[in-house]
């Protein structure tokens, strides 16, 4: 083999995520899209002493087959804020938009950018904004309309004439996100060491248990540590040999 064709066949290498920031803001659709790919990440974050707030389009309500919406949005509403404090988070909040229906326009971008303003984070993380996972599967409209709107709002919050109205409520603009965090891609250019907060990723994931009992018959803990795990050393020759959590970054 040349040098040449070696060096094809290295992998690119992931670039450590940025370290100079003190608040994020994470924006998805529904409980458990956090602990699905990146809360690892955020037990690392929030053990450096970080400030990490959640914000969710939705309360999950339609995605339990066996259980009415009325009756499965409380529960994963528990299940979430109980999954997000294993991580060090404390905040959770709900926009409350209609799960499996969430419209990307106006209003999302309105609220979300009100989530912006509202807790100032130079860092914002969302999930997905694409058409597919990886080209090998169809992602759901919620994560599309809920990830580029979040891609959107980092724009829109800090521009007063773009919503005036969150003004008028006491929400200033703030155009101080440097960076908006894209989990779950396919295309990622930055990455964090998922060692220090695996178990505690694992452990997030597992709260959601109602949810995972009707997705798998496979024991819950099992299904939760060899889907994190799986997925954390899959990128570990992407990262100087570390199991990693991945973001594909948009710098502001």
């Amino acid at each position: 083999m040349t040098d040449q064709q070696s060096s094809a066949a290295e992998p690119t290498q992931l670039t450590p995520m940025p370290e100079d920031w003190q608040r994020a803001l994470a924006v998805v659709a529904h409980p458990d899209d956090l602990e699905y790919g990146c809360a690892g990440a955020i037990a690392a974050w929030t053990d450096a002493g970080r400030e990490v707030v959640y914000v969710l389009a939705t309360r999950g309500e339609a995605g339990i087959d066996t259980l009415a919406p009325a009756e499965a949005a409380p529960l994963r509403e528990r299940e979430q804020r109980a999954s997000a404090a294993i991580v060090g988070v404390d905040t959770v909040e709900f926009l409350d938009h209609k799960d499996g229906v969430i419209e990307y326009g106006i209003a999302l971008r309105r609220d979300i950018a009100a989530a912006i303003r509202k807790h100032k984070p130079e860092l914002v993380i969302t999930l997905n904004h694409r058409d597919t996972w990886g080209g090998v599967a169809w992602n759901t409209p919620d994560h599309v309309a809920v990830g580029r709107a979040t891609l959107d709002a980092a724009s829109d919050a800090g521009n007063r004439w773009i919503f005036p109205e969150l003004s008028e409520q006491g929400l200033e603009p703030w155009d101080g996100v440097r960076w908006v965090a894209v989990a779950g891609t396919n295309a990622p250019t930055h990455a964090v060491d998922a060692t220090p907060g695996l178990e505690r990723a694992i452990q997030s994931l597992l709260e959601h248990r109602a949810y995972i009992e009707v997705l798998t018959d496979e024991d819950p803990e099992k299904y939760c540590r060899t889907f994190l795990t799986g997925f954390a050393e899959q990128l570990a020759p992407r990262f100087g040999g570390k199991p990693a959590v991945a973001f594909e970054v948009f710098s502001r």
